[in-house]
């Protein structure tokens, strides 16, 4: 995947995914350096307010910053870790997840995602930001 990211493969390895396959997370865009994530936003996603759980807000900025970095330095990736910072209530139709790489070293890329939510009427809000970085792990620890 490092030298021309491939939509296709990057759906399928998205497909292997058992929880992203609950959720009914979709990759739309895998391009050099970005990648988005969406999902359609579920009554059963909710918490007890009525507002997009923040763990579905989470994995999605977990998901969307590894496939961002898996762009520009291959498949073989693991979270080192994130923070994400819930800006507002999450209430729409769909979330939208796009992450950029903002820089990639031999050993970690560092990457952030802006996640929104899109309501009935097409219209996008930002409601969470999240930087995270990614290990590309020695051959000794790959999974």
């Amino acid at each position: 995947m490092t030298d021309a990211p491939n939509l296709a493969l990057a759906q399928k390895v998205l497909a292997a995914q058992p929880f992203s396959n609950l959720l009914g997370a979709r990759l739309v865009v895998f391009e050099k350096g970005a990648a988005t994530l969406e999902l359609d936003i579920r009554d059963d996603l909710r918490q007890q307010n009525g507002f997009l759980h923040g763990g579905v807000l989470a994995y999605a900025a977990d998901n969307t910053l590894t496939f961002a970095a898996g762009t520009v330095v291959g498949a073989k990736l693991l979270t080192a870790g994130f923070t994400i910072d819930y800006l507002r209530p999450a209430d729409g139709a769909l979330l939208r997840a796009h992450a950029q790489v903002v820089r990639a070293g031999r050993s970690r890329v560092v990457c952030r995602c802006d996640l929104s939510v899109v309501d009935s009427a097409g219209v996008e809000t930002l409601c969470a930001v999240a930087q995270g970085t990614v290990a590309i792990p020695e051959p000794s620890q790959e999974p």
